[in-house]
């Protein structure tokens, strides 16, 4: 007992001394400085657009654009707000993007609410299916999609071309089409973490699958909505492939396409570009604030239940 004891004892003092750890407070002062670093980094290129946008043009061309002084000023703004007729075209993102989003959001849920409380065997196949269009590169479809949009005939008053192109309706089912199966694909996941017994007591109170999924599921899903809102009005707003390619018309485009107006054949004035680009960017900025608290809880929970 004593030999072993002593072998022990030998083996605690031949073994190595710890290295030097840093302290909680280094590590968190190194975290701070490398967000501070990445802030930095990532809001550059938006200081720079504003310093710009600032700045007539007649000081960029004399000195440059990576200069110090001049005149300083929101002429930029204004001049961009009348000559790209900002208005005109925000409405267009209005049509666009709104009925878009409540539509994307309203199919994905209902996709993620048969595959998560039901009990299928196509459940994952279904699944797989919606999740499958986000992989498709958008411009594998340009062409047959394009002929078809040419061939599908709509009333006068849903479109003055009497066709799918060229059409406010056409940019919507295009939007919900690819966003759709990214949604049900979230919202699955986090339907999957609502207990059951929630829809098996419903269900013993006699609520049917429409009044489960409108009155229990949906007001329990509500960060995780906020979060994809957030996320799917900015990728739809900001959609420029499908504005150039499925929209001719030019007064019917949304802003983001909008934008090339801005720009002429022989001449580009940059200093307006970037203050129409900042404009365009304020209801992106909007509705994350708005939504923050909201889209923070739903990425919070997701990361937590999985």
């Amino acid at each position: 007992m004593t030999t072993l004891t002593t072998e022990r004892t030998g083996d605690r003092a031949a073994a190595p001394a710890p290295g030097p750890q840093r302290t909680p407070r280094t590590k968190r002062a190194a975290l701070h400085v490398f967000l501070v670093g990445t802030c930095i980094v990532w809001l550059l290129p938006l200081l720079y657009a504003l310093y710009t946008a600032l700045r007539p043009y007649a000081d960029t061309q004399r000195d440059g654009y990576v200069s110090v002084g001049g005149h300083y000023g929101f002429g930029n703004f204004t001049a961009a707000w009348d000559q790209a007729r900002l208005p005109h075209y925000f409405w267009n993102s209005v049509i666009i993007t709104v009925p878009a989003l409540v539509i994307t959001l309203f199919l994905a849920s209902m996709v993620a609410f048969v595959v998560a409380r039901f009990n299928f065997k196509i459940n994952i196949a279904l699944l797989l299916l919606f999740t499958a269009g986000n992989l498709l590169p958008q411009q594998a479809i340009i062409t047959p999609l394009f002929k078809m949009y040419q061939l599908i005939p709509l009333p006068d008053w849903l479109a003055a071309s009497g066709k799918l192109d060229d059409s406010f309706i056409g940019l919507i089912l295009i939007n919900v089409a690819f966003q759709t199966g990214f949604c049900a694909f979230v919202l699955s996941n986090y339907m999957r973490t609502i207990p059951k017994e929630l829809g098996e007591a419903a269900l013993v109170d006699g609520a049917s699958a429409w009044r489960q999924y409108w009155q229990l599921v949906m007001p329990l899903c509500r960060p995780v909505l906020a979060a994809l809102a957030t996320l799917e009005f900015t990728w739809i707003y900001n959609d420029f492939f499908w504005a150039t390619v499925l929209m001719q018309t030019g007064d019917n485009r949304p802003i983001t396409a909008a934008l090339n107006n801005l720009q002429g054949q022989f001449f580009t004035n940059n200093n307006l570009i970037s203050a129409a680009a900042l404009i365009v960017a304020v209801p992106t900025l909007v509705v994350f604030f708005a939504l923050q608290k909201q889209f923070i809880s739903g990425l919070t929970l997701g990361a937590n239940k999985g």
